[in-house]
């Protein structure tokens, strides 16, 4: 629109006379020119030079000279201009106002048209092209001003009208040219820069002119702006702002600026248009009204003109800035919305051209503040797109630039926004054309508008609690909510927005909780939301603006965890000041809830917590206390406040509660609106005459001007009520007056009359300003008393701290991090974006990280929960037996084409999800605490599809080392070969080829599609690193390693212990029986319960230094299924005995957990036999290993329970064998041997076991079947009882030493070892293996007939239990049938023997001289009955003449050691020999007749001649048989 300065290369005094050749050849064309008659005098012209031309019309130099007239004036002008520059070389010597004044007489001559103002125009713009009007011009200053006054007030007879905008718009350019393009702007002086300020802003908002004139002042007033409010970067603030208030009268003329769109009809004229431009509607500036009243101003300016203005400053700018806020009201109206629409776009201008820097002069931002946020934020709620578009945007430009200082209105913009943006999609939007009118100007808000305020969500700390209502807000749709949520994201965009809400509104207790309602919000919005005119594009949109601010929101917080945060200011409040104003606000919520809920348990609430009744003094009561609290706590329901201070109870309270007002020098009705607006009044008469009562007490205690009385006040409160009712109850049609109002309070001022002035004070009051309820806020007048509340606590509030400081970090992430992690997930989930994908990827990272650095395992938790519900690797229920998948060969590789691998592959967002989650938890496993159980439950599934790397699927055993978990139950089975080197490959198709050869047919074939799925299934797992992950466990704390633990449990617990339970109730109810519960259901083989207990035993044996915090964990899962051990599979059992033993190995290791190792060892023992039959390998191998630590045992008990663990391995073929070479290391001589006192028992015990062992393999033969009655000797179990029977005849060596080292009394050493060691071999005496039953007694009867048989042969019980315990036991064993039908062919001689060791063993303890005197006869008839047994048991010859002469020589030893002794004529027998005789006598006679008689030969005695002689006496054999 203009060409440089530096373009001009000819002089100027050329272009001065090119420009006043082409104005007057223009001015020649027109009719008043035309003739040649118009010539100056000299007279004329030297006055016109003297004066340089400064005249504003024609009209004035008439009056003065009388004599030219005006057009020759005009013409003359220039005529005189070119005679004095003619001879001059350098114009710029002679001064500016002489060189350019005629151009401005034409310029302000009514009598130019447009054609000749235009070229007037040209020409001043070619001035300022050449430089011809510069800073170095002479009187520069008062050319300023005349030019100022020219533009100003441009007056030309009208034309066409296109020609006449073109007028216009050369104006623009000239204004343009002066301010913003030369440097001759700065010497402009206020109320110049005004002048023209308003000439271009009233020509930008006429809605008369065309569009294109209209946008093109638009654009040349913001081109101005930016150019003059540069200037408050380089002007002193403190200097400015006393300019101001020092200068009250301006140097000359006024400063102001005023604007109109007042239109006139169309058919007035292009001069009244042009006239109405710039100066119809200047009604407080330096204008012409008309021309014939237009020399005084002129004259005016003249004459200041003298005095140099004083360059533009402050106040320009300020009247600038008042006039483009006023335009702004949206209640005024005198301006439509385009008009608003060009002053925000001027407004916006201005803002962003200051900057911060606005801030500084208190006048400016005083306007910004109030009412400039006022207006800024009514607008905000315009249908107007356009005028919300700009409003919006000057909003934004004001908060980035003077954000410190708008705290409170931040907080009130922000509160609306959110109110509008996250209303229910029910809420109806309000009517404005029920109770209010639309506003009369289109885009305007009506005045039934929901209003700007906050709304409580704090409140929800007790739920349920009755909260103060509000007005609902009508929800934002459509573009409007696009703009909205654009704003809002502008708004907090910035990295510290979010520290800075939390900092200055939810650590501030009378603020709102901005962070976390805004963080609520955003994370609702990252939902659909259901608006039925919503597009599906801008719900999107919505959408992702949501979840990007959130993601901006944890990548500015992450920033600051890595240190890019700034420090905080030591004039700040202190950081724990803050935390505790938080921590306060959050009681006073509560206790607002609670009291809202319930009066009386709300105050005990805040008297529990302190929040009164804490600051008493002699001043400051009880009751005083809590009516502090009650008047300053906005948060309180009003209506129930009001309820409450008026009871009868609380009469104290409320005259505590309305003695805080200051009423003193207010009016009664201003002093009435101020106690209102604390509480709403009750509806109940008597509680409304109290409060009257109490505010007439104290408003008339401070003194109130012509009131006399107290009742006289009490009275004038009610006519206050009763005339705000009156006047504004929309519901009475006819209004008092004031002539009504002062006949109602005729002579209630003490007997006389209120003053009519007084009552028409009250009376005007009351009319204009309506007292509002509290509850009553609504509409504009509710945004009227929001607005005013807001500027009362700016006052208190305090400035708007900004830092983007990570101090307060902690404390917001731990509020929010919950709801931000879910948006995350769901945006992860549901949106299809790469972008927005790839932010939520990194969202969920820098949650992870965030979740490390301050310690918070929940939010770690939280993250791979989310994510894993994202990969689709969760199953909500795994089958225990696995299907017939394909396996295929894929680059030498077996490949299972399972179901999950086929939906997995395709399903690309689980992928990404999948290595996300495991990239997240790969090294950050400390940080992880539930989130295990979907870790691991994810594994658990790959397993069951055969996805998991081969690392992860093995179980460790004592017997053949690694094998693979199998898939299927029937694929288990021990490998025969030890240490074969080929174990593995040939285990390794457990997993990966889980199929029989006989169900091969049934496997369906895999498509090439099923195949590629699976492959892309794989890589995304190998990219998982799971191996590493796992690896990764063994590396974990102590905290998050028991937590992985517990997760592998719980899930275990559930497919096993809690499986059987259900399914076994299930059956139960079915059946409607019990049977199901006892036993005899089992659960089929699950191998997913095998693998979580591998996987969890496998850790915790990596992980041994945590064994005391792991240890209770497994052992209760442990201990759970083998308690129960018959319910569940074979092959689960194994593998939870060899995971105890490996336990148990770790126990070991440790002194204070060597007891849970016999724990352990018990739970094994007592397992029912079939299951202890087949883990019976794995208990011995496992125990063995553990008694390689010799210090592990230490006690009697401890020996009792590791051989009662071993006794149920005895009879397993393969671990009996491994069994008995353990015990017979322990009694072989050499290093290993490890007999002790301690486990002599013990010894005796498994020995014992192994014997009876051999005795359990002898089958009963069966009628009709040749089976031998008796395995070969050498069969292992016969081999390993006789050998036990050895061992145990062997040990007798063991109990001197033993009994020596602790000299023990013999009563002890028989107790403790020799009767044990006895009573066993006795036992064994009648096993059903002939060999272990002949080597049994053949040992028993060394044992007790050897020289190193331990007993007291003064102690008759020791004799006595050796035979009721071992011998009498033994003998009566072998009568019974049973026993014969073992071994029917061998039975006779173990009869015979046992025969031969019971009398060789009753001679040998008992048939003694020194023991002549003991009572045998007991012990002796009981020798006899069992003897008498074995005769007639057997009725074999031999073993009759076996048991013959065995008793044989047992009568002859008695006989000879005075024992048995025979009657004699001379009978000295004591009484004891004669019984013992008489009773063995009768005793023998009844299977032995004659017996007695003949093996002793008695005197002859006189018998009575009738007595018999026994003839049977000569059939008893006499031959003595061998017994060895």
């Amino acid at each position: 629109m203009t060409i440089p300065a530096t373009s001009c290369q000819i002089s100027k005094k050329h272009v001065l006379l090119s420009e006043i050749l082409a104005v007057t050849s223009v001015m020649r064309k027109n009719s008043r020119w035309a003739s040649g008659a118009h010539t100056l005098t000299a007279r004329d012209s030297a006055l016109a030079r003297d004066l340089g031309l400064r005249r504003s019309t024609p009209t004035t130099d008439i009056q003065k000279n009388g004599r030219l007239s005006q057009e020759a004036d005009l013409m003359g002008g220039f005529q005189q201009l070119k005679r004095t520059i003619w001879d001059v070389d350098d114009i710029e010597a002679l001064p500016l106002p002489g060189l350019i004044g005629p151009f401005f007489a034409l310029i302000r001559s009514p009598l130019s048209n447009g054609p000749i103002t235009s070229a007037a125009l040209s020409a001043l713009h070619s001035f300022f092209v050449c430089n011809l009007i510069s800073e170095t011009s002479l009187s520069l200053e008062p050319a300023l001003i005349e030019l100022s006054s020219t533009v100003s007030h441009c007056k030309f007879e009208a034309s066409d009208s296109s020609g006449d905008e073109v007028v216009l718009l050369k104006i623009m350019t000239v204004i343009h040219d002066c301010i913003v393009t030369s440097s001759v702007g700065a010497f402009l002086g206020d109320v110049e820069i005004c002048e023209m300020l308003e000439t271009v802003l009233t020509t930008a908002c006429q809605m008369r002119l065309s569009e294109i004139l209209r946008r093109s002042a638009e654009s040349t007033m913001i081109s101005i702006v930016r150019t003059i409010f540069r200037r408050l970067h380089a002007l002193n603030p403190t200097a400015e702002e006393a300019r101001l208030l020092n200068e009250e009268e301006p140097q000359h003329g006024e400063i102001s600026v005023s604007v109109s769109t007042n239109a006139t009809d169309a058919g007035d004229s292009s001069l009244q248009a042009s006239e109405a431009v710039t100066s119809s509607t200047q009604q407080n500036a330096v204008s012409l009204e008309d021309p014939e009243h237009s020399a005084a101003p002129e004259v005016e300016a003249v004459s200041h003109a003298l005095l140099p203005p004083r360059p533009y400053g402050l106040p320009a700018l300020l009247e600038l800035l008042r006039v483009l806020v006023n335009i702004l009201d949206p209640n005024d109206q005198v301006h439509t919305d385009s008009t608003r629409l060009t002053a925000l776009g001027i407004l916006n201008a201005a803002v962003e051209t200051s900057g911060a820097v606005m801030g500084d002069y208190p006048s400016l931002s005083a306007l910004i503040l109030d009412p400039g946020c006022k207006y800024l934020f009514q607008l905000a709620r315009s249908d107007n797109s356009s005028v919300l578009q700009a409003a919006l945007r000057t909003i934004t430009t004001v908060f980035q630039t003077m954000r410190k200082h708008l705290k409170l209105q931040q907080e009130l913009y922000l509160a609306f926004s959110i109110d509008r943006l996250a209303a229910p999609p029910q809420l109806k939007p309000i009517s404005s054309k029920k109770n209010n009118p639309t506003s009369p100007r289109p885009g305007t808000p009506a005045t039934g508008t929901p209003i700007l305020g906050p709304v409580d969500t704090e409140l929800e700390l007790d739920k349920g609690s009755p909260v103060p209502s509000r007005p609902p807000v009508q929800p934002a749709r459509g573009d409007t909510r696009d703009l909205m949520l654009e704003t809002l994201s502008q708004i907090c965009r910035h990295p510290s927005s979010m520290v800075d809400l939390y900092v200055n509104y939810d650590c501030d207790i009378n603020c709102e909780n901005l962070f976390e309602r805004l963080i609520e919000f955003l994370t609702k919005g990252v939902y659909p939301w259901q608006y039925s005119s919503a597009s599906d594009a801008q719900q999107v949109h919505s959408q992702y603006i949501c979840l990007d601010l959130l993601l901006a929101f944890v990548n500015d917080m992450t920033a600051r965890a890595e240190g890019r945060s700034e420090p905080w200011p030591s004039d700040f409040i202190l950081p724990d000041s803050l935390m505790q104003d938080k921590s306060r606000k959050k009681l006073v919520l509560t206790g607002a809830a609670r009291f809202n809920s319930k009066p009386k348990i709300g105050v005990a609430f805040l008297e529990e917590n302190k929040l009164i009744y804490s600051d008493l003094s002699p001043e400051v009561s009880r009751t005083r206390s809590l009516a502090i609290f009650l008047k300053s706590c906005t948060r309180l329901d009003k209506r129930l406040l009001g309820d409450y201070i008026s009871k009868p109870d609380n009469l104290e309270l409320l005259k505590e509660f309305l003695g805080l007002f200051d009423f003193k020098d207010k009016p009664i009705a201003d002093a009435m609106r101020e106690m209102l607006e604390t509480f709403r009044l009750p509806g109940e008469s008597q509680q409304i005459a109290r409060i009257t009562e109490t505010f007439a007490s104290i408003y008339f205690a401070s003194g109130p001007a012509e009131v006399k009385t107290e009742d006289a006040v009490y009275v004038l409160a009610y006519s206050v009520i009763m005339l705000n009712t009156d006047l504004h109850n929309p519901q009475i049609r006819k209004r008092m007056t004031i002539e009504d109002y002062q006949r109602n309070l005729r002579g209630v001022n003490g007997g006389t009359n209120f003053s009519p002035e007084y009552l028409q004070s009250i009376y005007d009051s009351i009319r204009k300003r309506e007292i509002v309820m509290p509850e009553e806020h609504t509409g504009q007048l509710g945004f009227e008393y929001a607005w005013k509340e807001l500027l009362t606590r700016s006052r208190q509030s305090g400035p708007f701290l900004m830092r983007n400081s990570a101090l307060f970090d902690l404390d917001m992430f731990k509020t929010i991090w919950k709801p931000l992690i879910s948006a995350i997930a769901y945006a992860f989930i549901s949106f299809d974006d790469d972008y927005v994908i790839q932010r939520a990827i990194s969202g969920f990272r820098q949650c992870a990280t965030l979740a490390g650095h301050f310690h918070l395992p929940d939010v770690f938790d939280f993250v791979v929960v989310s994510l894993s519900q994202a990969t689709s690797l969760l199953s909500e229920s795994l089958p225990t037996q696995v299907p017939n998948y394909p396996v295929v060969e894929v680059e030498g590789q077996s490949v299972t084409v399972s179901s999950l691998s086929v939906k997995f592959g395709t399903n690309f967002k689980g992928q990404l999800a999948a290595v996300v989650l495991f990239n997240i938890v790969n090294g950050n496993g400390n940080a992880l605490r539930e989130g295990w159980t979907q870790i691991f439950e994810m594994f658990q599934n790959l397993f069951m599809h055969s996805l998991l790397p081969t690392r992860m699927l093995q179980m460790e055993d004592f017997l053949g080392g690694v094998t693979m978990i199998p898939l299927r139950g029937g694929q288990h089975s021990r490998p025969a070969p030890r240490g074969d080197g080929g174990l593995l490959s040939a285990l390794s198709s457990y997993l990966m080829t889980p199929y029989g050869a006989g169900s091969e047919n049934l496997v369906p074939e895999a498509t090439d599609t099923e195949v590629e799925s699976t492959m892309c299934t794989i890589d995304c797992i190998t990219s998982c690193r799971l191996d590493e992950l796992y690896a990764q466990t063994i590396q974990l704390d102590s905290e998050a390693l028991v937590a992985a633990i517990r997760a592998l449990e719980a899930l275990a617990h559930e497919r096993t212990i809690t499986k059987w339970k259900q399914e076994s109730d299930e059956l139960s109810a079915t059946f409607n029986t019990s049977s199901a519960g006892d036993g005899t259901f089992t659960l089929p083989y699950d191998p997913a319960s095998v693998f979580l207990l591998e996987t969890m035993v496998s850790i915790t044996c990596q992980t041994s230094r945590y064994i005391e915090d792991l240890w209770p964990i497994l052992f209760e899962h442990l201990s759970a299924l083998l308690s129960a051990s018959t319910h569940y599979s074979v092959l689960l059992i194994e593998r939870a005995v060899v995971a105890l033993l490996r336990l148990c190995l770790i126990l070991a290791q440790k002194k204070i957990l060597r007891d849970q190792v016999y724990v352990s060892l018990d739970l094994i023992a007592g397992l029912p036999p079939i299951v202890a039959n087949s883990v019976a390998e794995q208990i011995v191998a496992g125990v063995t290993l553990i008694l390689q630590n010799r210090d592990i045992v230490s006690s009697q008990t401890e020996w009792n329970l590791v051989f009662a663990a071993l006794r149920s391995t005895t009879s397993h073929p393969e671990a009996a064998r491994s069994t008995f070479d353990l015990v017979l290391s322990f009694v072989t001589d050499g290093q290993s041997q490890w007999v002790t006192p301690d486990n002599f028992t013990g010894l005796i015990t498994i020995l014992d076991e192994f014997a009876n062992s051999a005795g359990q393999s002898i089958a009963v033969p069966q009628r009709g079947r040749r089976v031998p009655s008796q395995p070969p000797p050498n069969t292992p179990p016969i081999e390993r009882g006789r050998r036990a029977i050895d061992i145990l005849y062997d040990m007798k060596r063991f109990i001197a030493p033993f009994a020596e080292s602790a000299s023990l009394e013999p009563g002890k050493v028989w107790h403790q070892y020799c009767l044990p060691l006895a009573v066993s071999l006795g036992k064994q005496s009648t096993s059903p293996s002939r060999l272990v039953r002949h080597t049994a007694i053949n040992q028993l009867q060394r044992l007790l007939l050897g020289p190193r048989f331990v007993y007291d042969e003064n102690d008759h019980g020791q004799v006595e239990e050796i035979f009721n315990s071992v011998i009498f036991p033994l003998v009566d064993e072998l009568l019974k049938p049973q026993v014969q039908q073992f071994d029917p062919q061998g039975i006779s001689e173990t009869r015979l023997r046992a025969s031969a060791l019971l009398c060789k063993a009753f001679m040998h303890f008992e048939v003694r001289e020194n023991r002549a005197k003991l009572d045998i006869r007991i012990l002796w008839i009981e020798i006899l009955d069992l003897l008498d047994r074995l005769i007639n048991t057997g009725k074999t010859e031999q073993l009759y003449e076996a048991v013959s002469e065995s008793l044989k020589n047992v009568v002859l030893v008695m006989n000879a050691a005075n024992i048995l002794v025979p009657p004699s004529q001379e009978d000295q027998r004591d009484e004891h020999q004669r019984t013992l005789w008489t009773a063995t006598q009768a005793r023998l006679e009844r299977f032995l007749p004659g017996f007695l008689t003949e093996v002793i030969p008695t005197p002859q005695l006189q018998l009575p001649p009738s007595t018999p002689v026994p003839s049977s006496t000569s059939a008893v054999p006499v031959t003595t048989p061998s017994t060895t």
